[in-house]
């Protein structure tokens, strides 16, 4: 015959943790951390197909001209222009972004 084995019965308090304090609103971003748009630096700067100076251009964009710039490689940009959709190569010699800082 097997034996009973008989285990006491332990009882646990409830573990409880202290809540995270969380911020009641996320920080904001002053005006002079935020970057500038991208721009052109020069009267045109030529969309490449490839991030090469050999590769084929097939757009232009001119100064004060709006774009996106989505990935960077080396000096070259991966750029949306906004207005036409094109995507492409431009070079980081050319194309830049202002940034600011604040003074206080």
């Amino acid at each position: 015959m097997l034996g009973a084995l008989a285990l006491p019965l332990v009882s646990a308090t409830a573990a409880t943790a202290a809540p995270a304090s969380v911020p009641s609103t996320m920080p904001t971003v002053r005006a002079c951390e935020r970057p500038d748009p991208w721009s052109v630096g020069t009267q045109a700067v030529a969309i490449r197909s490839k991030a090469s100076a050999e590769s084929t251009w097939f757009d232009i964009l001119s100064r004060g001209h709006r774009f996106t710039v989505h990935k960077i490689s080396g000096n070259w940009h991966f750029i949306k222009d906004t207005v036409t959709g094109a995507k492409g190569w431009g070079s980081g010699s050319y194309v830049y972004r202002n940034v600011r800082m604040c003074l206080n």
